[in-house]
């Protein structure tokens, strides 16, 4: 088949939206279809299209303009081009606003059929003013079919559009591969400035108030009190929330001193270098999906305390394969990580296997893959 996709993030962007917008579009190619990805991009000039193939999809990157309605009616000018040219079988909308309601207009338009992917807070933020409850709910009502990264968010969906409404739940999953326990490499360690007597918490991701960012400095600070220790972000910190950073800087300046970040990293295999470092990875999420930032830190074998937010419960098992802190009780989490501190090996060791073997079985790449496919088919 002929499929677009449309994404408003796609690697080298951050984000889980854009990692598995680029993981999917892969899947999509390697099972036989011609895809071609559009996205939005702050890089390039309003209006400027710039197309590349990459893994075998065309990747098409338009510049924004300052407002989402040029940015739409022009992003229908640019499908019109490329259906003219491929006449597309099926929209794809990644994310259910702006790209999930675009996917369904232009596909009703063309008498065509669409998918649209609901990834994490796109049906919260659509739900709630200033969101547009109704553009969610008729795009919804007109898409071909809807998928979910958690049976969570499915339930939400459900909830607007009735129980009995089909949805097709796609959960994240990892390369188990490039994602595997190692020895921490303790030249990385020593580059970060990282003492040998020093716990390493770890956050993988772009790190934000949706994923718990005023959560995480007052509990290091609490550790800090019993014992020397770092947080180490895997990613960046999101620029227009580095306010409360540095407003924690202000009163605890030796604390914000021990808050590392990498920046973005692009490779894979680099990500999980860090992780293999860590000691404890923190996932404190207000609200999300089923971040690929947990998966990749299971994978590694790694110990994971993380909040009950979105579709998390249904990955860690409470206490067998990772911890968890209910998202009302966030600001015990230094708590939290001295309690899991204090378990004994045995008990460590134990949650670090299951946490692998929960990845191999339940979120590999093959599963995505025949899970695709059996959509693909129903559709055909």
């Amino acid at each position: 088949m002929n499929l677009a996709m449309i994404c408003e993030r796609f690697p080298p962007d951050v984000g889980g939206v854009a990692t598995s917008g680029a993981r999917i579009a892969s899947t999509l190619t390697r099972l036989g279809h011609s895809v071609d990805v559009l996205v939005w991009s702050r890089q390039i000039p309003a209006g400027i299209l710039e197309s590349k193939i990459i893994n075998n999809a065309r990747i098409h990157r338009l510049g924004r303009f300052s407002n989402w309605d040029l940015t739409l009616q022009h992003t229908l000018n640019v499908l019109d081009w490329l259906n003219e040219k491929n006449r597309f079988d099926l929209i794809w909308g990644h994310y259910l606003q702006p790209a999930g309601f675009l996917a369904v207009l232009y596909a009703k338009g063309k008498a065509i059929k669409s998918v649209i992917s609901a990834r994490g807070n796109d049906v919260d933020q659509m739900m709630f003013p200033p969101g547009d409850f109704a553009r969610l709910k008729w795009t919804l009502d007109s898409a071909t079919q809807v998928t979910s990264v958690s049976h969570e968010l499915a339930g939400k969906i459900k909830a607007i559009q009735g129980d009995d409404f089909p949805i097709v739940t796609l959960p994240n999953v990892v390369n188990i591969k490039t994602f595997s326990p190692a020895s921490p490499d303790k030249a990385l360690r020593n580059q970060l400035g990282i003492k040998e007597d020093e716990i390493i918490l770890g956050f993988n991701g772009e790190l934000r108030h949706k994923k718990g960012l005023p959560f995480l400095p007052t509990a290091l600070a609490k550790v800090r009190k019993v014992m020397p220790a770092v947080l180490l972000v895997i990613g960046e910190i999101r620029a227009r929330e580095r306010s409360s950073i540095a407003a924690f800087a202000s009163e605890d300046p030796e604390t914000a001193n021990r808050i590392l970040s990498t920046d973005h990293i692009e490779q894979p295999d680099e990500v999980a270098s860090y992780l293999n470092i860590c000691d404890l990875i923190l996932q404190p999420s207000v609200w999300d999906g089923l971040p690929n930032a947990l998966l990749e830190a299971m994978a590694c074998q790694k110990l994971v305390l993380a909040s009950n937010a979105g579709g998390i419960p249904e990955v860690i098992n409470d206490g067998d394969n990772g911890i968890i802190i209910p998202k009302t009780q966030l600001h015990r989490l230094g708590d939290a990580v001295l309690e899991i501190l204090e378990l004994s090996e045995d008990q460590k060791k134990s949650i670090r296997l299951n946490a692998r073997r929960t990845v191999e079985q339940r979120f590999t790449s093959d599963k995505e893959e025949q899970a695709i496919k059996s959509l693909m088919k129903s559709l055909f």
